[in-house]
């Protein structure tokens, strides 16, 4: 989805910048409570003793059918909020947006029983200084980073793949390389995305549901950037139980 052409573009620059804020306010403000509902859930369902026997075979060590839905239901969420863009009202986005924190909430629970809870806190706090870092390196650039998130999205497909096969060849040697270029990656996204989200601020109708709609898409995009920057980053720092 080429998020440039949802606004209708103004050349005003008097009043460009001071929009472009408003929205990237708007979109950072639904990022920090798609992940303040994240870590919440996670916390709760892990401290379900019931729910955790319902999501994982504690004999066999796997997930079980429940598991496996509740954890590839987060990817279905944001395929389904991504086909409906021009269809759900703003209302519509922002009810499946929090919908799908409390599912990624759900899924992401075992990281408390796989990793100490001060090591997890430990990791998020990086996590958060290296985000904000780029947040700002790509909000205030000059430099257009279109073909360095080119190349970053190339990378990530390139990441992906090589944990599918992974997935077969179990190499502990891989992993280490797959999760050092996940950091790379997306630490190189989080900027790229955010001057894409100021440049798209900068043209957006103020208070149209256009623009709503795209703030929660532009915060879904950031969470994500987020999200997976805390996982690649708690295989390093992470101590297991």
């Amino acid at each position: 989805m080429n998020m440039n052409n949802q606004f209708n573009i103004t050349h005003d620059k008097s009043s460009a910048l001071p929009v472009a804020r408003t929205f990237m306010s708007a979109v950072f403000g639904w990022m920090f409570l798609a992940l303040s509902i994240t870590a919440l859930t996670a916390w709760i369902f892990a401290s379900t003793p019931s729910f955790i026997m319902a999501m994982y075979n504690m004999e066999t060590g796997g997930m079980t059918l429940l598991g496996w839905i509740i954890t590839l239901a987060p990817l279905g969420f944001v395929i389904w909020m991504s086909a409906g863009y021009y269809r759900y009202q703003a209302s519509t986005l922002a009810l499946l947006y929090v919908v799908f924190s409390v599912l990624m909430g759900m899924s992401l629970s075992f990281i408390f029983l796989a990793y100490t809870g001060a090591s997890i806190a430990k990791t998020f706090l990086i996590t958060a200084g290296m985000f904000g870092t780029m947040a700002i390196v790509g909000y205030t650039t000059k430099t257009d980073l279109t073909k360095f998130g080119s190349i970053m999205m190339m990378g990530l497909i390139g990441i992906i793949i090589a944990s599918l096969v992974n997935m077969f060849l179990h190499s502990g040697s891989l992993d280490y390389i797959i999760s050092f270029l996940g950091v790379l990656i997306f630490t190189g996204l989080t900027a790229w995305d955010v001057q894409k989200l100021k440049r798209i601020g900068s043209g957006a109708v103020e208070g149209a549901d256009n623009t709503r709609k795209m703030v929660i898409m532009g915060a879904l995009t950031l969470y994500l950037d987020f999200i997976n920057l805390f996982l690649f980053l708690l295989r390093f720092f992470g101590n297991r139980r």
